[in-house]
């Protein structure tokens, strides 16, 4: 189903990044894919390898908070890659405290919203060359019960960590409605998952209340397998190939929050976030 099919990822070495790119792998994809660390790139580069021997598999190391690194990594595998089926959109974080990253930009925003736009600004053309080319990208659930604060988008008013999360996770839902509307009649698509609560390395980092929360709730989360299982379907499943603009949850299109349904606010983030990008 998928070999011969190239497909690029970020937030692959851990997690449902992980469990998904090595089913892509066993499906027969080569797999392209962007981390911050690279003895855990090495680790998962060891591990595809184990997998599907002989298949290239490549890793590009990029800190992808930076807009200038996502950029610089971007045109790398642009440089190197032909073409991309698949291009996965699953890193992100959550943070206790507030931080701003050397570019300006609060972490959360940059790490969970801008890295997608960007990769993805860099990747499209790659993208158009394959014969169907797929963007898919992991939001959440939680983006229920958010609204973004255009006047506000990098939280200095006030910092809560999950809010600023759930407003990236809506970010990556407007998001993708705006990509899909701009594909329309191209041969690419663009469809966005919750994976659901999944037990993996997420907020192990964030530090704080934060951390000790995750902890205590990943013991009732599902396995990373599991959450890895609708990112797979959207990567590789014919069912899907001609679906674009959707949100799916459990390998179906579900409808999103009202706030993420509304093609002004989709509109309005892609021209900010083409502005921000702009300043690196």
């Amino acid at each position: 189903m998928m070999q011969g099919k190239i497909v690029a990822a970020t937030g692959a070495t851990s997690g449902i990044g992980e469990k998904a790119v090595e089913a892509l792998a066993r499906r027969g994809a080569r797999i392209v894919f962007v981390a911050r660390d690279r003895a855990r790139a090495d680790a998962l580069l060891s591990r595809l390898g184990a997998l599907t021997p002989g298949l290239g598999h490549t890793a590009h190391i990029a800190d992808l908070s930076l807009m200038r690194e996502a950029k610089r990594v971007g045109a790398e595998i642009a440089a190197a890659e032909p073409r991309l089926d698949v291009l996965v959109n699953n890193a992100g974080a959550m943070f206790s405290n507030r931080g701003v990253t050397a570019e300006g930009l609060e972490r959360t925003f940059a790490l969970n919203h801008m890295s997608y736009f960007a990769l993805t600004a860099a990747l499209i053309d790659r993208l158009k060359a394959a014969p169907a080319g797929r963007v898919v990208s992991t939001a959440s659930r939680a983006h229920r019960g958010a609204s973004l604060d255009f006047d506000d988008l990098q939280s200095e008013k006030g910092y809560f960590s999950l809010r600023a999360y759930q407003r990236s996770k809506l970010a990556n839902v407007l998001f993708t409605r705006e990509l899909a509307r701009r594909l329309a009649g191209s041969t690419v698509t663009a469809n966005c998952l919750h994976p659901g609560f999944v037990a993996s390395r997420f907020a192990d980092e964030a530090g704080g209340m934060t951390a000790a929360f995750a902890g205590v709730a990943k013991r009732f989360a599902i396995s990373p397998e599991q959450g890895a299982d609708t990112l797979v379907y959207l990567a590789s499943s014919v069912e899907v190939a001609k679906v674009s603009g959707q949100y799916f949850a459990k390998r179906k299109a579900e409808a999103p929050s009202a706030a993420a349904r509304d093609d002004a606010s989709a509109r309005r983030l892609w021209e900010i976030s083409e502005t921000l990008l702009a300043r690196v």
